[in-house]
């Protein structure tokens, strides 16, 4: 049978291998830079919306306590209330345009009795400190932002004194929560231009699809080209000529390599004419 080179392991390794990398290309990887692809693409559509959408009231958008999601975040909303600068915390080791920023987070009262964490945008660090920066303003206010998700610190580090500010290593609500001891609402709220308490405005993400497309049929191509090069090396193995010069020799007896010899010397005898 000619297919049976293909039990030994070398063979059965070979091509365990490669059915397993091919599954991981077709199965895995592939899929989760269509998955990147398609949150990147959904971001980008609620980006561009929220640049010409009216901003609508945080209650229409996001019932009480409601956590933002995909759905959601980017959207424009409207809030009334006031600030309370007393919470305030400033978020550490953040870069806006490729420079260092520092970003001022104040929690703001609305009417309805929730405080969200609003975003008041960035300053830039002397040194590794705070400058001075304009306070929110007091009083009862209405304000415009861009609903966001918290971020998430892999580290879980908490908030820290520093200098007379309170600082934190990620903009997450419950985190500056936790540290301020303002209960706060999930998410934060990022505030556009123009707006009562804003610095400087963040800038929106760069509407770019990114790599992940490419690099999806990439693993597919990956995947078919592992399972095309078994297929040859199969095919060759196959095609390969089979010839005396490919068998391997027989090993020979005692007596055939005792006679061997005597024929050999009498051969280089007869060559030197004894």
């Amino acid at each position: 049978m000619r297919l049976k080179f293909l039990l030994r392991p070398g063979w059965i390794g070979l091509i365990l291998l490669v059915v397993l990398f091919a599954t991981l290309c077709f199965t895995l990887l592939a899929p989760w830079q269509f998955g990147r692809d398609e949150e990147t693409q959904a971001r980008n559509d609620a980006i561009s919306r929220s640049l010409t959408a009216e901003p609508r009231p945080l209650t229409e958008v996001l019932p009480a306590s409601a956590r933002p999601d995909r759905a959601t975040e980017w959207t424009k909303i409207t809030a009334t209330g006031s600030y309370l600068p007393e919470g305030e915390t400033l978020a550490w080791l953040r870069s806006v345009q490729g420079e260092p920023a520092i970003e001022v987070l104040t929690p703001f009262r609305t009417t309805t009795g929730e405080v969200l964490l609003v975003d008041r945008g960035f300053v830039r660090p002397v040194g590794t400190d705070a400058p001075a920066y304009d306070p929110a303003p007091a009083g009862q206010v209405t304000i415009t932002a861009r609903i966001r998700m918290d971020e998430r610190d892999t580290e879980h580090r908490p908030v820290f004194e520093r200098q007379g500010h309170r600082w934190t290593y990620s903009v997450d609500s419950r985190v500056v929560g936790a540290g301020s001891g303002v209960p706060l609402r999930p998410g934060y709220f990022a505030l556009v231009e123009g707006q009562p308490g804003v610095l400087g405005p963040l800038p929106l993400p760069q509407l770019s699809a990114g790599p992940y497309f490419s690099y999806a049929l990439q693993w597919i191509a990956f995947g078919v080209m592992a399972l095309a090069a078994i297929g040859y090396l199969v095919h060759a193995e196959l095609s390969a000529p089979r010839t005396a010069e490919n068998r391997k020799p027989r090993k020979l007896s005692v007596a055939e390599a005792v006679a061997e010899d005597e024929r050999r010397e009498r051969e280089e005898a007869a060559a030197r004419g004894e």
